[in-house]
C-alpha cells in the first residue's frame, strides 16, 4: 500500500474511488474521478512548503540510486571493494549503458526494509565506501567513460571505526580529485544531500536537484537541537536553512533544477528516472563538445565562485 504524507491524505479517498470505479468498469464515474484527481493534485504540490519538500524527499517510497539504475542503466556490472579495506555498501557503483552511452555510476544506497536499511547503514557511508567512488572515478578517468553520481544520503557515517579509519581524509581527498579529474561528471541530488556526505560525490562538471530534494550542512533536526533544543522547531529550521533547490540555485551553489513528475518521484518512479536519464545525456553532449581545458576551467571557476565571504 502506498505511503500517503499528511498533505497527500485528500488524494488517498480519489484514487480508492477510482479503483472501484475501474474494477465496476465505470467510464463515466472514472472520467469525473480522474478530473478530481487532477484538481487534489495540483492543490496538493502546486505551493509545497520547504519542510513538505523535505518530507517527500524522505519520502519511504522515493527511489534510491538502485531503484535508477535499474531503470536507466543497461548492461550494468557492479563494482565491490576499495582495495584497502572492504566493500561498503552504502556506496554502489556500476559501468553500463545509458542509451547507448558508455559511462560509470556512483549512488549512495539506503536500501529498503529493516535488513536492508542495517546492512547499507542507512545510506550513511564509511571511509571504504567514498574509497570505493573515487576508485571507480578514476576508472571512468581511465577509460574516458563520463561519470554520473547520485546523491542521496542523511550524512557520512560518525562512527567511532569510521573517524579510526579517516572519514575526514577520505572525504577530502574525494573533493580534492573529483574537482581536478579528466572525466565529465554530472551530479543529481535525488533526495537527501547531507553535509560533506554528500559533497564526497557531489563535485562535478554539472551539480543539479530534483526539484523535491534537499541539500543541507546539517539536518533541520539537528538544527532545531542545537540552536532552539526544540524538537517543534523542525519547521523554522528548514526554512531558515535553505536546503530546497530554488534557494541553491538562487545562490549559485548548484547548476540545474531537473524537473521531476508534479506528484513527486515516489508516485511516478519511471517519469524522475527519464527526467535524470535526459538531463544527464543532454549534458553529456554539451560538455563532450567543449575542449578539455576549457571543461576544466570552467568546474574550476565554479568552485571558486561558490565561497562568499566580506570584511
Amino acid at each position: 500500500m502506498p505511503f500517503y504524507l499528511d498533505f497527500e491524505k485528500p488524494l488517498k479517498s480519489i484514487e480508492e474511488e477510482l479503483e472501484l470505479a475501474q474494477i465496476r468498469n465505470d467510464e463515466k464515474t472514472l472520467a469525473s474521478l480522474r478530473k478530481d484527481l487532477e484538481k487534489a493534485i495540483s492543490k496538493a504540490y502546486g505551493n509545497l512548503s520547504d519542510y513538505q519538500k523535505l518530507q517527500l524527499a524522505r519520502h519511504q517510497d522515493r527511489p534510491y540510486s538502485l531503484d535508477y539504475v535499474k531503470l536507466i542503466l543497461e548492461n550494468a556490472y557492479e563494482l565491490h571493494g576499495d582495495r584497502h579495506f572492504k566493500d561498503d555498501s552504502a556506496i554502489v557503483c556500476f559501468i553500463g549503458e545509458i542509451e547507448g552511452v558508455a559511462c560509470v555510476v556512483i549512488g549512495e544506497e539506503k536500501g529498503r526494509g529493516t535488513k536492508t536499511k542495517i546492512a547499507r547503514n542507512f545510506g550513511m557511508p564509511h571511509p571504504e565506501g567514498y574509497r570505493k567512488a573515487l576508485r571507480a572515478a578514476r576508472f571512468a578517468e581511465k577509460f574516458n567513460l563520463p561519470i554520473l553520481m547520485l546523491v542521496d544520503t542523511p550524512g557520512a557515517y560518525p562512527g567511532i571505526g569510521a573517524e579510526e579509519r579517516g572519514q575526514s581524509e577520505a572525504i577530502a581527498q574525494n573533493l580534492y580529485e573529483l574537482s581536478a579529474i579528466d572525466a565529465i561528471t554530472i551530479s543529481v541530488v535525488i533526495g537527501e544531500g547531507g553535509s560533506g556526505g554528500a559533497l564526497a560525490v557531489g563535485v562535478a562538471d554539472r551539480l543539479a536537484m530534483l526539484s523535491y530534494s534537499v541539500f543541507s550542512v546539517i539536518s533541520p533536526e539537528g538544527c532545531a537541537a542545537i540552536l532552539w533544543n526544540d524538537p517543534e522547531k523542525v519547521e523554522t529550521a528548514t526554512k531558515a536553512l535553505k536546503i530546497t533547490p530554488d534557494a541553491l540555485l538562487n545562490y549559485g551553489l548548484i547548476d540545474d533544477i531537473i524537473a521531476e513528475p508534479i506528484v513527486g518521484a515516489h508516485r511516478d518512479k519511471k517519469g524522475a528516472a527519464d527526467a535524470i536519464k535526459r538531463y544527464f545525456l543532454d549534458n553529456i553532449a554539451t560538455l563532450s563538445a567543449q575542449d578539455r581545458s576549457e571543461r576544466l576551467t570552467a568546474r574550476y571557476e565554479k568552485l571558486m565562485k561558490m565561497g562568499r565571504f566580506s570584511e
